[in-house]
């Protein structure tokens, strides 16, 4: 079998018309190096049934412990060369997402500062369909930036040997996207590159933004944040975020009213950033 450069990872359970929706965006790209992982948990809602019949989609039907251990299931029957994960209800933004991607890999592996043991996190912005804003991924993963936030994992595209080791730590019920990541770069040496792309509509409003796993999310930053940052880091990136006031910041950032007008300022820093860096 033919190595394929992508492998698309979607985990489902009873998503409805949301399953369907999510697959089309993939079937729809201009690049078709890829295949698609559909990972459902027990799906008894005729979603199944509304998936195309085409011959790079594979099912793959067995009961999980949740999301992450879905898609841990899904990496381990991936093929590609770079893994990606898109959630039920969200999107490739458009049809053109994979070729740029793909051409940005290549174009970079073509390069003299290309490092054949490199492994890599490509990644770029998203569209959160909720507020009707693009959301920018700050084009540089320092510590600080990473305590901070991260892209959402359906903005990044992995390079498989990032998986190989080690996949979604199941301690984590919301965080796992968000510790991995770090367990790549810090631990694992992964270099990141910030692609000035949107990758994918972001539907939100899920799993992870319920009242109950919004606070299970805030216990699980603060526990990762302690493996994998300095006391004296920690100290210091929290104190200035209370002091410019971040929780604040945050319900701007989601509010459909107001959400514009901080996007707006907040990807104009970011793209400044990437015009010095040269990105």
């Amino acid at each position: 079998m033919n190595t394929p450069f992508f492998s698309v990872i979607v985990a489902s359970c009873n998503a409805g018309v949301r399953l369907p929706a999510t697959i089309d965006s993939i079937l729809a790209q201009t690049f078709e190096d890829y295949e698609i992982i559909i990972k459902d948990a027990g799906s008894t809602d005729g979603s199944l049934s509304a998936v195309p019949s085409d011959p790079r989609i594979r099912l793959i039907c067995r009961r999980d412990r949740g999301i992450y251990d879905g898609m841990n299931e899904g990496v381990a029957c991936a093929a590609g060369e770079f893994l990606y994960f898109l959630n039920c209800g969200d999107r490739l933004h458009d049809r053109n997402v994979l070729e740029h991607v793909y051409g940005a890999i290549r174009a970079h592996g073509r390069g003299t500062d290309y490092n054949e043991g490199e492994h890599a996190i490509w990644y770029g912005d998203v569209f959160e369909m909720r507020t009707g804003q693009i959301v920018a991924a700050n084009p540089s993963m320092t510590h600080f930036a990473m305590f901070r936030t991260l892209p959402c994992h359906q903005a990044c595209f992995y390079d498989r040997a990032l998986f190989a080791q080690r996949g979604f730590d199941l301690h984590y019920i919301v965080r796992a996207d968000y510790e991995h990541f770090l367990w790549a770069v810090i631990c694992g040496g992964a270099v990141t590159h910030a692609l000035p792309l949107v990758i994918a509509d972001y539907e939100g409003g899920g799993f992870s933004e319920t009242k109950k796993n919004r606070e299970i999310s805030a216990k699980e930053h603060r526990e990762i944040a302690e493996r994998y940052f300095s006391p004296k880091e920690r100290t210091l990136f929290t104190l200035y975020l209370l002091a410019t006031l971040q929780p604040l910041r945050e319900k701007i950032a989601h509010g459909k009213r107001t959400a514009a007008l901080y996007d707006g300022i907040k990807n104009a820093v970011y793209r400044h950033k990437r015009k010095r860096s040269g990105g």
